[in-house]
């Protein structure tokens, strides 16, 4: 299976709600509550500084994306910030690692100088496993600050890579 990764269009939103939601419901790695339903997804996404799909070469399917936005304002605002989501059933094919390498181009291109997770949760052990590979330090920990959908709180691991 051949993965192209780009920017996404307006065909793409409708999936990307889709695959964004199931991180959403899942609980355990987005701080998000809410759903995204068609008029709220298209303006979340159509928001972003720049979003990214992973597309199935041979079938069109869109498999994964990213979203990019500045992480504060003013003198902070070259600080960028990024959320990734995959489709689960594509989940282990590297397709995470596409989207991330992708990113931290289009930050440069974006005129950002930092890419910073805030909120990466300790139990996410792809993720920081991933993120440590391609680079990025670990800032330190924050006790208690991700509440995980079974009710319990789960440390977070902000991270950061200079662009």
């Amino acid at each position: 299976m051949g993965i192209n990764v780009r920017k996404f269009e307006e065909k793409d939103i409708e999936s990307m709600i889709s695959i964004w939601n199931e991180v959403v419901e899942e609980g355990v790695a987005y701080p998000q509550l809410d759903l995204l339903d068609e008029k709220t997804g298209a303006e979340f996404f159509c928001c972003q500084t720049y979003c990214g799909v992973a597309e199935d070469a041979g079938t069109g399917e869109i498999l994964g994306l990213y979203i990019l936005h500045p992480n504060n304002v003013g003198r902070c605002g070259h600080i960028s910030n990024a959320s990734y989501a995959v489709k689960s059933a594509a989940r282990g094919k590297h397709i995470g690692e596409m989207l991330v390498k992708d990113c931290l181009i289009q930050g440069r291109m974006c005129g950002f100088r930092i890419l910073q997770f805030n909120a990466v949760v300790r139990t996410n052990r792809a993720a920081r496993h991933l993120y440590e590979k391609l680079g990025f330090k670990q800032l330190g920990v924050i006790p208690g600050g991700f509440l995980m959908k079974d009710g319990h709180y789960e440390d977070i691991c902000p991270y950061y890579r200079e662009l």
